[in-house]
């Protein structure tokens, strides 16, 4: 899709349009002045055999040549999808103990291992990959690499503690981000922070704040409401409801321009982690194709010079 980037400049467009429009104005003139001479036999004699449709061809040219070059004035672009080399996914999953529910079979925390296991299998080689546990604080299990077998491992070592800092899970992340080598790249790697949670936050700084931070730095934050509300767990003998905090969770997304999922079974978990797979690594960029214009510009300026030339032996 043609898009422009500097629209007001298709003001130049105008005159061309009434360098037109003056155009086929005189065509009609001058055919109702060739009308009032009502002897053709005798004009026929005095003027030479006409260039017919051909002088309009070469006059065609000529204003698209125009056209051409007041469009490319505006920079014309088309949207290309650009491979994201330094991509960077935080991958946060929540290891507060109402994780050990298991409303999800065989329970919440092991069916989330599983599926974030398929998910770092299913990102591509080239992009860095970091793993964010938090329970009442958060930590950074491995920074962010390509190296797909220490993640892995880390996720099969998640252990539960009490409490969720859900927000403390982002900054965290965020930290981690800014920490990936630039590599001879201006500003920071486009990244992305990817959170599985299934309950309240109890503990650290405000969703929102971290919401707030996560856009400051253009990172969004795409989140998974895991579990069901009928959930619940056994501490230290008394059994307690843990239903799942979609409202916040979904402030988060929406906050960060991030995504926003609800997955109730490892099934739908995993097919979550599918579609976050296939949207990550690729942005969409403008690519200026003001060249093309210019050329085609050209190309048209030249081919109305060389029938004028060839018809006429005058420049048009």
């Amino acid at each position: 899709m043609i898009r422009f980037l500097e629209p007001w400049w298709l003001l130049t467009l105008l005159p061309v349009l009434a360098m037109a429009g003056a155009y086929v104005w005189r065509q009609f003139r001058k055919r109702q002045y060739a009308m009032r001479f009502t002897n053709v036999d005798l004009l026929r004699t005095l003027a030479p055999k006409g260039l017919g449709w051909r002088k309009h061809v070469s006059a065609a040219a000529f204003l698209l040549m125009l056209g051409a070059l007041a469009a490319a004035t505006a920079r014309p672009s088309v949207d290309t999808e650009e491979p994201l080399e330094r991509a960077t996914v935080m991958l946060a999953i929540d290891v507060s103990l109402s994780m050990q529910a298991e409303d999800v079979e065989p329970s919440r925390i092991e069916a989330a291992q599983e599926a974030a296991k398929s998910f770092v299998s299913e990102l591509p080689p080239t992009y860095n990959l970091g793993l964010v546990s938090f329970a009442k604080a958060a930590n950074v299990l491995v920074a962010p690499t390509k190296d797909r077998s220490a993640v892995i491992s880390a996720i099969d070592g998640l252990t539960l503690a009490e409490a969720t800092a859900t927000g403390e899970a982002v900054f965290t992340s965020l930290d981690a981000i800014r920490m990936v080598p630039s590599d001879g790249a201006d500003g920071a790697p486009p990244a992305r922070i990817v959170l599985l949670s299934d309950g309240y936050r109890t503990s650290g700084r405000s969703v929102e704040d971290a919401a707030a931070a996560a856009a400051q730095a253009n990172v969004p934050v795409s989140t998974i409401a895991f579990g069901t509300d009928t959930g619940v767990v056994d501490i230290r003998g008394s059994v307690q409801r843990v239903p799942v905090d979609r409202l916040s969770l979904q402030d988060l997304a929406e906050q960060t321009k991030g995504y926003f999922y609800e997955a109730a079974s490892v099934s739908e978990l995993k097919q979550v982690y599918e579609d976050m797979g296939s949207s990550i690594g690729h942005r969409t960029e403008p690519r200026e194709v003001t060249q093309w214009y210019a050329a085609v510009g050209l190309l048209l300026g030249l081919a109305g010079a060389a029938m004028s030339l060839l018809w006429t032996s005058r420049l048009p």
